[in-house]
């Protein structure tokens, strides 16, 4: 019985070192990265999402960056395909897959072969939820699927919705659903978070909103507002809609810096919560010089040569 192919997944919270991290791997391991950054996506975004520089793309190839018109909508389902793509190419040729970024949902869609779109939407039953309260859902939600419930808030309207919706529609709970996926992976996911201790991180956080700034962020963002004429999805992120609101003279340029290094580091917090959940991840400290032969040791043997 053949080993199932290896892909290692380096991820963690913004500003912990995810890119640096990737280039220096895919260089000892005759790797190729996909992004797993939605932000990233997106051209002409560049600043906002730091984006890896073309230095940084001649040291080692990149995918799914860089390839997605602002005024697009790009779904999970979309990255999934996409990247499910770009890895059966690069396996093809021979090398080696490692997936860099900090969006959860595009690694969860990967590693647990979450399937989208299968099951129809019962409009009418969704118009029955909208009825009841947050705390009525919860105790719904809670009673059929009390595992898929737990790693949610309790005031998530949305996911706690979804997860009768995909009990009612299919008469599986989430949590069977996705166990089912994860025993069809066609891949061995080795999965590495980067981060350090949260002072540390934060500070990284507000050094790299103040290089932004320096960059040209708020001349980035003006530009694709004069370009654009849709842009709702894109210029939510992080970055991109605390300059709008300086443009649009909503706040002062202080005020604008100060909330957008607070909503990067909220945003940080919230993905270390996420990659907690990973049960087998390996966790690297963002300054430790040693994290590549830390990830070569783990890996093994199983890497294309």
């Amino acid at each position: 019985m053949n080993e199932k192919p290896v892909i290692t997944v380096i991820c963690g919270p913004t500003a912990s070192g995810k890119t640096k991290l990737g280039i220096d791997l895919a260089n000892k391991i005759n790797g190729e990265i996909i992004s797993a950054d939605s932000m990233q996506i997106y051209k002409e975004m560049d600043i906002g999402t730091a984006k890896p520089t073309k230095e940084e793309c001649n040291q080692a190839v990149h995918h799914l960056v860089d390839f997605v018109s602002p005024d697009k909508r790009y779904s999970v389902a979309d990255f999934k395909n996409d990247a499910n793509a770009k890895i059966k190419d690069i396996i093809s040729r021979g090398k080696n897959v490692i997936i860099v970024g900090g969006t959860g949902l595009y690694i969860n869609s990967l590693i647990y072969n979450i399937e989208y779109g299968e099951e129809k939407t019962d409009l009418e039953y969704r118009k029955e939820l909208e009825q009841y309260t947050v705390e009525e859902l919860y105790e719904k939600a809670n009673n059929i699927d009390n595992e898929a419930v737990e790693k949610i808030s309790s005031t998530d309207r949305k996911r706690l919705s979804r997860i009768l919706e995909i009990y009612h529609t299919t008469g599986k709970t989430k949590t069977e659903l996705e166990l089912n996926s994860r025993k069809k992976l066609e891949y061995d996911y080795k999965i590495f978070v980067l981060s350090t201790n949260r002072e540390k991180l934060y500070e990284r956080i507000n050094m790299r909103v103040d290089i932004m700034m320096e960059q040209g962020l708020i001349e980035e963002v003006s530009k694709l507002l004069q370009k654009y004429d849709n842009m709702s999805t894109a210029m939510q992120g992080i970055g991109y809609k605390e300059v709008k609101e300086y443009l649009d003279g909503s706040v002062t340029k202080e005020d604008m810096i100060e909330k957008l290094k607070m909503e990067t580091r909220r945003y940080a917090k919230r993905q270390l919560t996420w990659f907690r959940a990973y049960e087998n991840a390996v966790w690297l400290d963002t300054f430790n010089p040693n994290n590549v032969d830390i990830i070569l040791e783990e890996l093994g043997e199983k890497t294309n040569k």
